[in-house]
Formats: C-alpha cells, sequence, structure tokens
C-alpha cells in the first residue's frame, strides 16, 4: 500500500518520532507504514487522518 505520510510529515517538519508521538505509536512503526513494510491498522489510519485534517484515502492508495 502506497501513502504520502512521508511528504505529509515533511510539509510539517515533523521527524518520524514527532509522529509516532502524536498517534500513539513507536518511530519504528511509522517507518515501517512509510516504507510500504507494514500496513497500519484502521484505528491508526483514523489517527493519521485525523493528524494531518485529511481522509484517510487522501493519505493511502492502494497498489492495484
Amino acid at each position: 500500500m502506497k501513502n504520502r505520510i512521508a511528504d505529509l510529515r515533511a510539509e510539517r517538519s515533523w521527524t518520524q518520532a514527532d509522529l509516532a508521538q502524536r498517534i500513539g505509536v513507536s518511530r519504528q512503526s511509522i517507518n515501517a507504514i512509510e516504507t510500504g513494510k507494514f500496513d497500519p491498522s484502521l484505528p491508526v489510519a483514523f489517527r493519521l487522518a485525523r493528524v494531518f485534517n485529511l481522509r484517510i484515502e487522501d493519505i493511502f492508495a492502494d497498489d492495484e
């Protein structure tokens, strides 16, 4: 699953650790999601959408 998290973070000058703290996950989880090694759970996806003030589908795109 592709995502725009790294770009959205950069626009706000947030580190992976900053974002992780804001949504209650580890920095390693943010790294794994950004690199496509891990798809977030639905609750984490909702928290990401909320922190960026976007819809989930504005952040994530299916690879197909």
